[in-house]
């Protein structure tokens, strides 16, 4: 029971840590064929009508060709080379992206020192000797039924922790799948806020693995402070407590990724 969810919290460190490409090449190879058959047609859709957009709205500006100067198309056409490099170097850029939210996840799981695992045979050792032997029959076979009840919440939680990690990353892919269209908005001034929020979104989805990681070492950190040999039920019920706040408290990660990089 001690050992079968500080198992799967130890493992958060190397998921989150992660890149799309490392996390299932098969998967990301997937996705990236899709991105580049079937996305991109349609991104160059979009930045034909954006550019046509940008062009006239330029002409407009000007009073109908009125008061024109070479620059204005010198910048047009230099706004047409961003806009086909942003779409043909999507997938670069938004890997970058992960890259860099990568690197501060490795550096935070360097600087968490704490283990989240509690090594519980010393401390069984001493029970078996005190406290379980003062203990009459009823209270064992309560103790069972509590360790059985909390055992059990604990697995389900275990699972819900793997739901949560693996559910992350899908939510990645498909963040990713669609790339080249909000890349494709970047050059006009109305519709490049879609780009500009997908970018918050990519980089909420990023730093989300950093405050897993902060959400780990809090834990770990609660986990080691019990003391198992002092008494048996408070330490069963405050590692289950922790467990569950370790939990909610990774379900609320991406809400709060996307709140502070003000994603929507």
């Amino acid at each position: 029971m001690f050992t079968d969810v500080n198992t799967k919290v130890e493992t958060i460190a190397a998921e989150v840590g992660k890149t799309p490409q490392n996390w299932n090449s098969g998967i990301f190879s997937m996705i990236k064929n899709l991105s580049d058959n079937v996305i991109v047609p349609i991104a160059g859709m979009i930045i034909t009508f954006v550019l046509c957009y940008e062009l006239i709205s330029m002409i407009m500006e000007k009073n109908n060709m009125h008061d024109t100067d070479t620059f204005m198309f010198f910048k047009y056409i230099f706004k047409m080379w961003v806009a086909v490099y942003l779409v043909t170097h999507t997938f670069d850029i938004a890997m970058a992206i992960f890259d860099v939210a990568n690197h501060v996840v490795s550096n935070a799981g360097g600087m968490i020192t704490g283990s989240a695992s509690i090594d519980v045979t010393e401390a069984l050792k001493t029970l078996l000797e005190t406290q379980i032997e003062d203990m009459g029959i009823g209270e064992l076979l309560g103790l069972g039924l509590e360790t059985m009840l909390v055992s059990l919440c604990l697995k389900i939680i275990s699972v819900l922790i793997t739901v949560i990690l693996y559910g992350r990353m899908i939510e990645i892919y498909l963040y990713v799948s669609v790339a080249p269209i909000p890349f494709s908005t970047f050059t006009n001034r109305e519709w490049g806020s879609i780009g500009n929020n997908y970018v918050k979104a990519l980089l909420a989805l990023g730093f989300q693995g950093f405050f897993m990681m902060v959400c780990v070492a809090i834990y770990a950190v609660l986990v080691n402070a019990i003391t198992v040999a002092d008494n048996l039920h408070t330490a069963i019920w405050s590692v289950a407590a922790y467990t569950v706040i370790l939990c909610f408290s990774l379900f609320k990660t991406s809400s709060l990724a996307k709140s502070i990089f003000n994603a929507h």
